[in-house]
């Protein structure tokens, strides 16, 4: 660990990922809890406090100070500034997207619908072109043999997760959405025999990781669709599928999801017989 306080720092974000999948493995119980939640929430980093930061890792900030050294950076702020100026102003909130649409002239009814198909072509395109079908087989394997896949999705993902517990429904799959309707905690649903499909994208769901984790810590599978094989559900998760997504008007689309969501779910139902 001593050698790893010598590293450079990152000089991008995607490198940060990378060398936080590496070592989170390695440190101990205060950094990792540093390490996982800084993975589970990197869109905090640019503007949030160390006493913030820590707080929500539950730990010291004096461990939060010495994770990031591990990370190779002198402190806090010389990591702070890495995000802050790969993220800075950030995705903008609808009412900016909106304005910007508007902005740049395409606005238009018609225009928004040949911008948002493109956007889901592309999407289509890339995912035809990096489809890892060892994880996919792996995948299908794995959710097949389960009694009961349960599928969790918040936010942009819940779409997703609710259409692939209907077409398990229709495919006489057993299946059962997690979808924290009511603050209620459906965990204690999760059974040996079982396995789940975690569904998240950056920034990604707190819920959705914690149920990830709560499922492998009782040894079940747990199979991930997510954006990049360095997000935090990759690192909990027994199968990866990643999932390429175009945006526009920093609208980004679910066309290449919904196309792996439901070839998943039909390879699944087709594998049970």
């Amino acid at each position: 660990m001593d050698a790893a306080t010598r590293l450079s720092a990152p000089a991008t974000v995607e490198e940060f990922r990378d060398r936080l999948a590496v070592i989170t493995d390695t440190l101990p119980k205060r950094l990792r809890q540093c390490a996982d939640f800084i993975g589970a929430h990197t869109d905090r980093i640019a503007v949030s406090t160390v006493a913030d930061l820590a707080a929500g890792a539950d730990v010291p900030p004096s461990a939060l100070m010495r994770f990031c050294q591990i990370m190779g950076f002198t402190g806090f702020s010389e990591m702070q500034k890495l995000f802050r100026e790969a993220y800075v102003p950030g995705w903008p909130d609808y009412s900016t997207r909106l304005r910007n649409l508007k902005e740049n002239g395409a606005g238009s009814p018609g225009a928004l619908v040949a911008e948002f198909v493109e956007a889901g072509r592309l999407s289509l395109e890339v995912l035809a072109k990096s489809l890892d079908e060892t994880a996919l087989d792996a995948a299908v394997q794995l959710l097949a043999k389960a009694d009961t896949v349960h599928v969790v999705g918040m936010r942009r993902a819940f779409p997703v997760a609710f259409y692939m517990v209907y077409v398990f429904e229709k495919m006489q799959v057993p299946a059962m959405l997690h979808d924290a309707v009511g603050k209620l905690d459906h965990r204690y649903a999760l059974r040996p025999g079982d396995a789940i499909l975690a569904i998240t994208f950056a920034p990604y769901s707190e819920e959705t990781l914690t149920l990830a984790q709560d499922a492998r810590d009782r040894g079940l599978p747990v199979v991930a669709m997510t954006d990049q094989l360095t997000s935090p559900l990759a690192r909990q998760s027994d199968a990866v599928l990643t999932v390429p997504e175009v945006d526009f008007g920093a609208f980004r689309s679910l066309s290449a999801t919904i196309a792996m969501a439901l070839s998943l779910a039909v390879a699944v139902g087709t594998a049970r017989g």
